[in-house]
């Protein structure tokens, strides 16, 4: 009896192959390392934060910025270890980057100190600015010499 097989091999598609390739050239990058690295930075900043700066009385927001920043911290990590699989998940560092800066208002209720609001607000838009980055790492071509 003969057995047909209907199994196909994605993984030795042309495209993939070359897809994977590029994503490899750019996680290998000098910018791809100094984006991950301050990527990480940035949540390890954000999870220590309110002990650096100091917030008193806002035990909901000290509770956020942990979870918030070691979700960042490990997010980073994953750009740099697996570049190839993670540049799509940039827009979670945008989405984390924008919950930075509304969480004053929205965890403490009405944040009425100004070092609060302002270490969450430049923290998140660094956060999102390098989500961006991140998502415009995955979609750089790498150019080949003599080509444009």
């Amino acid at each position: 009896m003969a057995t047909h097989s209907t199994e196909t091999h994605i993984d030795t598609h042309p495209d993939l192959v070359s897809l994977r390739e590029r994503y490899a050239a750019v996680s290998a990058s000098p910018m791809a390392g100094l984006v991950e690295g301050l990527c990480m930075l940035t949540g390890l900043y954000l999870a220590i934060s309110p002990w650096v700066v100091g917030f008193d009385n806002f035990a909901g927001l000290r509770v956020s910025n942990l979870i918030t920043g070691l979700a960042l911290a490990v997010l980073a990590m994953g750009f740099g270890s697996v570049l190839e699989r993670t540049h799509g998940l940039g827009w979670v560092a945008c989405a984390i980057g924008v919950w930075t800066i509304v969480a004053p208002w929205s965890v403490s209720g009405s944040a009425d100190i100004t070092k609060t609001i302002v270490n969450n607000s430049i923290v998140g838009g660094v956060a999102c600015l390098l989500g961006l980055a991140t998502m415009g790492m995955g979609l750089m071509k790498r150019r080949t010499p003599g080509r444009r």
